[in-house]
């Protein structure tokens, strides 16, 4: 029963270091992912921590609550690390599957549509009101001709982090 407790306790401790240490000891396993993707994230050091911790407590909860002996307490102790560590595997890929929208950038705002809220002289920089991933943002701005407030414009360059040239957009 000692060595089912030992590898649950290890199975915890090597779940801790994958955590702490966040993905350092993955490239112990690089090579076998490569085999055609077959074994991809099934080696990774969260799941083998899964099945090791389960195949140790599982195996110490058989011999302690019943007469079997340790052959059946391995037996089941892997069927119960298989399961936790396909648990593993399953959750860490939805987890990886879920990705956040792109952060937007300076340059997705050339050919962004704006309005002028401080009119923009032909030879100095006035103030445009922009919509960046959902969210008004205003912005220095440039025009080769002046532009009156409450125009209409959109984007023609990205001059620096907060200033943008814009065109008039005529209808």
């Amino acid at each position: 029963m000692t060595l089912f407790l030992g590898l649950g306790i290890a199975g915890l401790v090597v779940l801790a270091l994958s955590l702490a240490l966040d993905g350092v000891l993955e490239g112990l396993f690089d090579g076998v992912g490569a085999l055609g993707g077959v074994f991809d994230g099934l080696l990774s050091l969260p799941v083998i921590a899964g099945f090791v911790s389960m195949l140790g407590f599982g195996g110490a909860i058989v011999l302690g609550t019943t007469g079997l002996g340790a052959g059946a307490a391995t037996a089941v102790g892997a069927g119960a690390g298989v399961g936790a560590g396909w648990l593993t595997w399953k959750l860490t890929r939805a987890l990886m599957r879920d990705q956040t929208a792109a952060t937007p950038r300076g340059d997705d705002l050339v050919g962004t549509a704006g309005t002028v809220v401080t009119a923009i002289p032909a030879d100095g920089y006035g103030e445009v009101l922009l919509q960046l991933a959902g969210q008004s943002a205003k912005f220095a701005a440039k025009s080769p001709t002046a532009v009156a407030r409450g125009a209409e414009v959109w984007v023609a360059d990205i001059l620096s982090p907060t200033s943008v040239e814009v065109r008039s957009v005529d209808r």
